[in-house]
């Protein structure tokens, strides 16, 4: 039974909002690897159907041509949580295949669930965001030991060992190769270096505390610093001077200096001069101006407070910085408290720190009234940056812009901005 896995978005998509404006919970990365490319390697024979929230559907068959965007399949599916980090037995605690339905869960949440019949023909005629438990009703229970993410910053604190395990995971099938010309590689056994690759003079790559694993065509600039566990994307640059920290994953197509530690950062976003970036979770399509710069730390040492979705709660970390949404923009010199939360097409400026919880689509300075980033010059900024990079705004996205521009209202009115 079933060989079709359903990748779903549950009810806690919002807790990693705005990081998921622009995508499912699945495809935010952790390590090296999204969660969804971690599923996609723990079942190399199966087909996979992506779920996600009906405004996403289209944009998701844009970026995922061959793959069915919410059509399930008529016969048998397991359906697995799109927050599940997977480990080495992920694939024996929830078989593919199994002789009955049944539902998989740990603790209170749904893991996994085989599902046949008519019950799958009734999630299939009512298939809706999210999917819950009570989709799943009556089917016998098996509990398991799985590890799930739960708010955004589960998944910056789970980075540094997901990037030593996504490392274990991917060099078993890659040839790690090593070429230093003046460049000094701590560990080379624990570092992967990808096809196209240059490493200038000066620069230090450092696996000694967790390996290193670099994609194909990275530049990486005389003097630039690396500690493992760490990753850089295809096609980024690392600029002359970089220090970057373990537990970092980068790219593809960055461009990232000063110093970085502890942090995500989504492809295509710039944060190439000084300036430090620690424990914090960067969207796509971001430019970080010349001295931004957050704290990741209270100077009380106390545990940081995060505003989502209106609501203060407690992380119970000491440590983190800032998440900054998709197609966002900081001036120079900005700065971010720890805890602090941009949305998605926000732009920043102006001397001292950024409120702690600014609106998507907000436009103003720090310390004083923002004002609403209108939609059409939002959309005009992304289509020039993107054809910076030779990548072209479609219109599915452009209508994307305006959906989560109309999703987006009640934060701003909340903030007392026009909406």
């Amino acid at each position: 039974m079933a060989s079709t896995i359903c990748i779903f978005e549950d009810e806690l998509y919002s807790h990693f909002l705005p990081l998921v404006y622009f995508r499912p919970v699945y495809n935010l990365r952790c390590g090296i690897l999204s969660l969804k490319e971690k599923l996609y390697l723990t079942y190399p024979r199966a087909r996979f159907v992506l779920h996600t929230r009906p405004y996403l559907a289209d944009y998701m068959r844009l970026r995922n041509p061959g793959v069915q965007i919410n059509e399930l399949p008529t016969d048998s599916c397991l359906f697995v949580n799109g927050r599940v980090i997977v480990d080495d037995d992920f694939a024996r605690k929830i078989p593919i295949k199994s002789k009955h339905d049944q539902l998989y869960v740990t603790g209170n949440q749904v893991v996994a669930a085989h599902v046949s019949g008519k019950r799958l023909d009734h999630i299939r005629r009512h298939l809706h965001t999210p999917l819950s438990e009570g989709d799943f009703d009556g089917l016998p229970k098996t509990a398991v030991d799985v590890e799930m993410v739960g708010y955004l910053w589960d998944v910056i604190h789970k980075n540094p060992e997901q990037v030593a395990r996504d490392f274990s995971v991917l060099t078993k099938t890659q040839r790690r190769r090593h070429s230093s010309k003046g460049a000094v590689l701590i560990n080379p056994r624990r570092i992967h270096i990808g096809e196209g690759t240059s490493l200038k003079a000066g620069v230090v790559l450092d696996a000694e505390e967790g390996p290193i694993f670099i994609g194909r065509n990275v530049k990486f600039f005389p003097y630039a610093t690396v500690l493992g566990p760490a990753f850089v994307g295809d096609g980024s640059w690392v600029k002359t001077g970089a220090q970057i920290m373990p537990g970092t994953s980068i790219g593809p197509v960055c461009k990232v200096g000063g110093e970085v530690e502890g942090s995500i950062i989504h492809g295509f976003s710039n944060k190439q001069h000084h300036g430090f970036l620690g424990h914090s979770y960067v969207g796509a399509w971001v430019n970080m101006g010349a001295g931004t710069t957050n704290s990741d730390l209270k100077s009380n040492y106390s545990t940081i407070k995060v505003n989502l979705g209106g609501e203060q709660i407690d992380t119970g970390h000491q440590f983190l910085g800032l998440v900054l949404g998709d197609h966002s923009k900081t001036s120079i010199n900005s700065m971010f408290n720890a805890g602090t939360v941009i949305g998605v097409s926000c732009n920043i400026f102006g001397d001292g720190f950024s409120p702690k919880h600014v609106p998507s689509f907000s436009w103003g300075a720090a310390g004083e009234t923002f004002t609403t980033f209108a939609i059409e010059r939002a959309i005009d900024v992304a289509r020039r940056v993107m054809a910076r990079r030779h990548v072209r705004l479609s219109e599915l996205e452009e209508k994307l812009f305006h959906v989560l521009f109309d999703l987006t209202r009640d934060e701003r009115r909340r903030r007392g901005m026009p909406f």
